[in-house]
């Protein structure tokens, strides 16, 4: 069984072509070349490509696993004649389908859910906490909503598509929320209540399985833990690492903190888009005034209100770190404009999001 507080990273990549830097059909040969080292899963499309780390129970642990998925699965995808890229739309090229994955469940979502699944091969990264039950995965989930816009802006890597600036930081979040189960979740009682609302999906069809829940937090069918899925694939290993390890302080905090605020859906919707579309570079909607204030305001508060969960995990002073480093690199967004805007060919973006996929940012 999961202990509570433990953490597992999946990490989903796009698989580009070393000469073209457009996205390649190629997962099937990269995890055949990956073997059974990695807990390797394929995705909606053959240009994507998911890692999983094992259940972590320390940050160190988790650091180094999170940055050997990334390591080892780089290399397989060397093997098979393309690159492995955490940018969470391709720059270059289309994002997919067709071809979809050739596998029952995504003919069948293709056929229920028809243009919506076009364009949908997008990569973002999924974080399970290991809870003591499922109604502590819901209460962390109902306190988890006013901040799940600024995990987002923690996370935006997607600004580029098809050689073209979308104004957006994470433009991933607006192709996904075309599904309709998607964003946040709402606020609920129990995971009784939460089991009852996706039942009832399920019988109008709109969810072929509970694996199309796809709000952005939500607990596990199968074990205990929840699930948080807000976040664009971030383009370096430390940024992953970072934003996991506040997620799993979060949690624990959550738990042991009174009864969790609720906000306006409306306004976490405002929120949701305004992250979207400037990061944590800009102005962020505070979901609980509805007021502007700095991305990075919110961000600061975030930290400081899981801070001791932080440092019982010895993570704190590593987020601390990462969150001054984004006041003087930016997000990875920024970074990707940056690329973008210093020559006008997006393949030397593209090289710049490869090194950064298995090194750090410079």
């Amino acid at each position: 069984m999961t202990q509570p507080w433990t953490a597992g990273v999946e990490q989903e990549f796009l698989l580009v072509d070393p000469d073209t830097r457009r996205p390649v059909p190629l997962a099937e040969s990269v995890a055949q070349h990956a073997g059974d080292s990695l807990d390797v899963q394929r995705e909606l499309t053959p240009f994507q490509i998911e890692v999983a780390t094992p259940v972590c129970a320390t940050a160190e642990e988790l650091a180094e696993q999170v940055r050997l998925g990334r390591t080892h699965l780089a290399k397989a995808a060397h093997a098979a004649g393309c690159r492995l890229m955490a940018a969470a739309v391709p720059p270059i090229g289309t994002l997919g389908p067709p071809p979809g994955t050739d596998d029952r469940r995504y003919r069948l979502m293709e056929y229920s859910h028809r243009k919506i699944i076009g364009g949908q091969g997008v990569c973002g990264m999924h974080v399970h906490v290991g809870v003591p039950d499922r109604d502590v995965a819901v209460r962390v989930a109902n306190a988890l909503r006013p901040w799940l816009p600024t995990l987002l802006g923690l996370s935006v890597n997607s600004p580029i598509e098809q050689g073209e600036d979308t104004g957006y930081a994470s433009w991933r979040s607006i192709v996904w929320s075309r599904w309709p189960i998607s964003g946040p979740p709402p606020h609920l009682a129990s995971a009784a209540e939460y089991d009852r609302l996706v039942s009832a999906l399920e019988s109008t069809e709109v969810l072929l399985d509970t694996g199309m829940v796809y709000w952005d937090v939500r607990p596990s069918a199968q074990h205990p833990t929840v699930e948080v899925r807000v976040s664009d694939i971030p383009m370096t290993a430390r940024e992953a690492v970072v934003i996991a390890e506040i997620i799993r302080a979060f949690a624990r905090t959550a738990a042991e903190s009174g009864e969790p605020e609720r906000v306006d859906d409306v306004l976490l919707r405002a929120a949701y888009w305004r992250a979207a579309r400037d990061g944590v570079d800009g102005l962020a909607v505070d979901p609980r005034t509805g007021h502007l204030v700095q991305a990075r305001e919110r961000v600061a508060e975030l930290v400081s209100w899981c801070a001791d969960a932080l440092g019982d995990a010895d993570a704190l002073s590593t987020v601390e770190d990462h969150v001054a480093w984004l006041d003087a690199h930016g997000s990875g967004a920024a970074r990707q404009r940056r690329a973008f805007g210093a020559s006008p060919d997006a393949r030397e973006l593209v090289d710049r999001v490869l090194a950064e996929t298995v090194g750090e940012a410079g």
